[in-house]
Formats: structure tokens, C-alpha cells, sequence
């Protein structure tokens, strides 16, 4: 298969690269920094701006599927405006380019903890987190609307750790998954391996789902 994948340089997407590359596809890597990138056999890395919609869909044109782990970069004081602007160019590029399927790792604070009420919504949900979280729900929603697209949004576990690969973990819909009283967490090496599995063989097209162990 061949990748297009968006951010691969960041926590989610270097993860999201090893993964892929470990797999044998094929991978165009579209980053603003590409010289951070080693050699690889099956790697194309390509400086690329997410928010110049035309360049971004020729550089999407010809791949099988979009992987996005778009993050503009925690601390912006603008980051919940960058991440809508982002996540919107991302889209409209990947219908530019005759891109159908799109997979986007989006963050944890849109999922559902009780009817109606979002874990970014409860009162002790990080402040520094909250325009991220905020860009990251806005994100998925628009989402939602989207109906040209096969797209698939992955929200992790709560808390998102370094840790091995094993392969092994529950997958959810809109609801947070816990650990008895507490949220459950998920390896980023495992994120990687439920967003290509889906990847591979998709299960929730037009649809959010959640993994954690």
C-alpha cells in the first residue's frame, strides 16, 4: 500500500512510520522537516505545508490512503484555531487529490464519560490541554459532516505512553475506556498498530473509535 502520512516526525506519527515501514509500505512522509528523517528503502519524506491546499494535494495525489497525526505544536496560543485550519486543509487536499480514504489521530478529550458529557467537558480536565483538546473535538466534528470521504478518526486511551508493541488491546466507540475506576492507557507503539490495522482492513468507515489496553 502506499502511505501518505502527515506529521511523521511527531510523538503519534514516528510511531505511525515505524509501523508502517515495519509492514512494507510504501510511505511518503510529509513533514516541515524532513532532514529529521533517516534513510529508508520504502521512504519518501517531503517538506510540506499542511495549510497550502494545493501543494499538499499534489503531493497527495497517487496514494492509497492519508494517515494524519497533524499536530501543530502543544503550547501555541492560537493551537485550537491551527488545529481546525490544519485539520480543514488536510481534508479538502485529500479530495483534491482523489484521495478516498482518510485516517486522522485525533486526541482523547472528545470521548464520551457519562450521556452527554465529554471528558474535556468534566471539571478536572487539564487547563494546559483544553484549546488542544478543544481543536482536536472541533476536528471530528467536522469530520462528522463529511460525507465524500471514507474517513476514520482514532481517539486513544486517556493517557498515551511510551511502551512496547504487543499487539494486544480492546478497541471502543465514543466512550472513554477504563481500568476499573481509573481511564486505561494505551502504548503509542499500539495506536500505531490499530490505525494501520485499520488501515489494512477497515472497520469504521465514517466512524471514531477509541483503543486502550
Amino acid at each position: 500500500m502506499k502511505i501518505a502520512l502527515i506529521g511523521a516526525t511527531g510523538y503519534v506519527g514516528t510511531a505511525l512510520l515505524g509501523e508502517a515501514l515495519n509492514r512494507g509500505h510504501r510511505v511518503t512522509a510529509l513533514v516541515r522537516h524532513p532532514e529529521k528523517l533517516a534513510q529508508h528503502a520504502n521512504l519518501d519524506a517531503q517538506q510540506a505545508n499542511v495549510h497550502d491546499v494545493a501543494a499538499l494535494a499534489e503531493q497527495l495525489r497517487g496514494h492509497d490512503v492519508v494517515l494524519s497525526a497533524f499536530n501543530p505544536g502543544w503550547g501555541l496560543a492560537d493551537i485550537r484555531e491551527q488545529f481546525i485550519a490544519g485539520s480543514k486543509a488536510i481534508t479538502a487536499a485529500s479530495k483534491a487529490a482523489g484521495v478516498n480514504r482518510l485516517l486522522v489521530v485525533g486526541g482523547a478529550g472528545s470521548l464520551y464519560v457519562a450521556p452527554g458529557q465529554q471528558l474535556i467537558d468534566t471539571p478536572n480536565f487539564p487547563a494546559e490541554y483544553k484549546e488542544g483538546a478543544e481543536g482536536a473535538r472541533q476536528a471530528l466534528n467536522l469530520l462528522r459532516d463529511e460525507q465524500e470521504l471514507q474517513w476514520t478518526f482514532l481517539s486513544p486511551a486517556a493517557l498515551l505512553q511510551p511502551g512496547p508493541r504487543t499487539g494486544q488491546f480492546r478497541i471502543g466507540g465514543e466512550q472513554l475506556l477504563m481500568d476499573g475506576d481509573a481511564p486505561a492507557h494505551i502504548s503509542v507503539a499500539d495506536l500505531a498498530v490499530a490505525l494501520l490495522d485499520e488501515a489494512e482492513q477497515p472497520q469504521h468507515i465514517r466512524q471514531r473509535f477509541t483503543v486502550a489496553y
